[in-house]
């Protein structure tokens, strides 16, 4: 099998309710820019990036893929895809003007389409290739209720809806407003509603401050709340120690975190309780598998962070086993071939060769309409 084609792929997915924040970033629609790379056997391997749906930053990670790592993949075997990461990883000119950033993204999104040929090639889906089980207990968190800008009796009644209606079993709340008490006031609410028996997140998006941090999620341990997650600038190693070491409730961090070594020095330091590497962030699941391999060496849970809209990341966590929980949220859900799947509360293990990432007919009908 030889690699004949890469094809430049941007999508543009409306988020929920026309327009979601969190405590730095506003959203309308969720980008993936990525390629589709093609092979003299008529099998195509797609594999995204995900980005905040700003055009220009997507038509660079594309040009990139194309124009920088295409050169180097055409006429490849894309089954030998632990070779081609290196090779494409440690190209000078491009490593030396990118180690993280666009270059990264780029590469991840080629090498979640290279696994997703080597899965389909096999005839197996990924979690299945990589040893997996589809007997393992996959535990799904429903992000997408807990927005910041939707009032507070919106967020409740949402809640409460995942959880009575849907069989989830676990929340996360966007916390980092403006108003540190009312910050509190919106978990409160949400765990009176919800009850003890429910897990509660949280996420303030890196808005705080180590010292508003220590005020403020000094006191989420009051309703029990299973982590806060990025409570202080992202590349904080040291203040997310510090943190940690104040504070009861766990900290979460990972989807702004770029190479296994990022990851690395925030685990070597006692900083981080719940690791969440992301392969849009990460160069693809090469780099996430080495991530999740550490996180294991400490006994720490993997728990990803969906910049895929946990796609590919739902085959991992069938694969790996540091991980039984799993992020949801549902904006690829209309664009892809086989979404994922939830029921009770659970993942359902994809059973489409592959890694999850095949656009449907509708997405390859917008394709670079963006």
């Amino acid at each position: 099998m030889k690699i004949t084609k890469l094809e430049p792929i941007i999508l543009h997915a409306p988020v929920t309710r026309g327009g979601i924040a969190d405590s730095t970033h506003t959203l309308s629609h969720w980008g993936a820019p990525g390629v589709g790379i093609h092979t003299d056997t008529g099998l195509v391997g797609y594999g995204f990036s995900g980005t905040h749906a700003h055009l220009p930053t997507d038509r660079l990670i594309v040009d990139c893929i194309l124009n920088s790592y295409g050169p180097l993949l055409i006429g490849e075997d894309p089954r030998e895809v632990l070779a081609l990461w290196e090779k494409l990883h440690k190209r000078a000119e491009i490593y030396w003007v990118g180690r993280a950033g666009i270059t990264h993204l780029a590469l991840g999104a080629v090498d979640i389409a290279l696994w997703d040929l080597k899965a389909k090639d096999a005839g197996q889906p990924l979690w299945k290739l990589l040893g997996g089980s589809a007997q393992k207990s996959v535990e799904a968190y429903n992000t997408d209720g807990g927005w910041l800008n939707w009032p507070l009796e919106t967020v409740v009644s949402d809640c409460k809806r995942l959880v009575e209606e849907e069989g989830y079993r676990a929340v996360k709340l966007k916390v980092g407003g403006a108003n540190p008490r009312e910050d509190l006031r919106r978990v409160e609410a949400v765990r009176k509603a919800l009850g003890p028996e429910i897990r509660i997140m949280t996420d303030a998006n890196g808005r705080w401050t180590l010292p508003q941090a220590i005020q403020t999620a000094g006191r989420l341990a009051e309703f029990d709340i299973a982590w806060i997650e990025e409570p202080i600038y992202f590349d904080d190693v040291q203040g997310h120690k510090r943190l940690a070491e104040t504070i009861q409730t766990p900290i979460a961090l990972g989807e702004q975190l770029y190479t296994a070594s990022h990851f690395r020095d925030f685990i070597h330091a006692g900083a981080v309780h719940y690791v969440q590497p992301d392969v849009v962030r990460l160069a693809g699941i090469t780099e996430f598998w080495q991530v999740a391999d550490m996180a294991r060496c400490y006994s720490l849970p993997v728990v990803p962070h969906v910049g895929d809209m946990c796609q590919v990341h739902a085959h991992l966590c069938f694969a790996h086993p540091a991980c039984s929980l799993l992020e949801y949220i549902p904006w690829l859900h209309d664009w892809m071939q086989e979404p994922a799947k939830i029921t009770g509360g659970y993942y359902i293990a994809p059973e489409a060769p592959g890694a999850g990432m095949t656009p449907n007919r509708r997405a390859l009908a917008e394709i670079n309409k963006a």
